[in-house]
Order: C-alpha cells, then structure tokens, then sequence
C-alpha cells in the first residue's frame, strides 16, 4: 500500500487539506496528516481546526511515497519558513519520491530548490512571480516526480491526479466515480 504525508502549517487552505486526505484514503493509501505548529491542532486558513495524526518532526523521519503541501497564503509561509519541510523535501527528492503541492505552495518547491530547470508546475496565479519559472496556467501539472496544482477550485483533480500516481488508474477511476465526478 503506497502512503503519503499531508504537512499542515497553521494558515493551510482546508479544501485543498481535507480534499487530498480524503480521496487519497477512499483509494486506500495511508496518508499521514503531520502538523509543524508544534501542536497536533492546526488551524486553517478560514478558521477551521484539524488535529493532525501526528507532529512533523516524528512523521519526516519515516520513508513516504509523496509528501504533499497544501497551500493557503499564511500556510505556505509558514511552510516556507520551517527549515525542516525544506530539507524533507530536499530529501523527497533524492530518493525520487513524489513532492506535490497546490495553490501557493509550489513556492515552497522552489525555496527548498527540488524544482530541476525547465520543470513544469502550476501555481495560484499570484504566486507565479515568487517562481524562478513560468507558471501554467491550467488546473493540474504533472513533470516527474512533482505533481502541482492551481488552486482550491483544483483540488479535486489534483487529489484524482495523485491517487492515480500512488494506487493507479484503475483505483483513481473508481474512486472518481464513487464521488460522481468527471474530473478524471
């Protein structure tokens, strides 16, 4: 079974959070909900509290198949900001592991520099300027090992998207159906 963990900081975008955790679990992937608060209690960006399974600084020292940062504007700072998300990602990256993130945290890719030249990603569209690189503009992006999303708005095909990478179509498509949706 593939696994995966969701790193909350307080500030995150909760569809993006809640939309990932839940359709990567319907297909069956372990996914780990890690706080870098300091607490398990993280709040997000429209003052919805999630308590996360568990705290960064314990979860980063396990192996995951991708880790994945939701954005939110005071969120993705505080990803950005913490030394540690930089160097797990830097670490992700090494041992060729999916690095996916939405909204305004593909600026946390650039920050940590896991993005190699002429890498494609996607963004928030106010975010493209903090990017050493053009930013599509197109709901999802998949290049590599980065898998990237654009917006809240997104957040359901970027979920079908990295469940696709994690269980494969057959599941992603099966799960897409159960929600009764055609993104995928």
């Amino acid at each position: 079974m593939a696994n995966a963990i969701i790193v909350l900081a307080d500030g995150f975008e909760e569809i993006e959070a809640v939309t990932i955790l839940d359709v990567l679990r319907r297909g069956g992937v372990d996914v780990t909900t890690a706080s870098i608060s300091g607490s398990l209690d993280v709040e997000g960006a429209h003052g919805a509290m999630m308590r996360a399974d568990a705290l960064f600084a314990d979860a980063a020292k396990e192996t995951f198949d991708a880790m994945i940062l939701p954005g939110g504007g005071q969120g993705t700072e505080n990803l950005r900001r913490s030394r540690e998300v930089l160097d797990r990602l830097v670490r992700q990256k090494e041992e060729h592991r999916l690095i996916c993130a939405i909204c305004a945290a593909p600026t946390v890719l650039v920050e940590a520099n896991v993005l190699d030249e002429g890498q494609h990603v996607t963004c928030y569209p106010t975010c493209s300027v903090d990017l050493d690189r053009e930013c599509a503009n197109v709901p999802v992006v998949e290049d590599g090992d980065v898998i990237t999303g654009q917006a809240p708005g997104s957040a359901m095909l970027f979920s079908l998207v990295l469940l696709k990478s994690l269980a494969g179509e057959k599941i992603a498509k099966k799960v897409a159906r159960g929600l009764v949706t055609n993104v995928y």
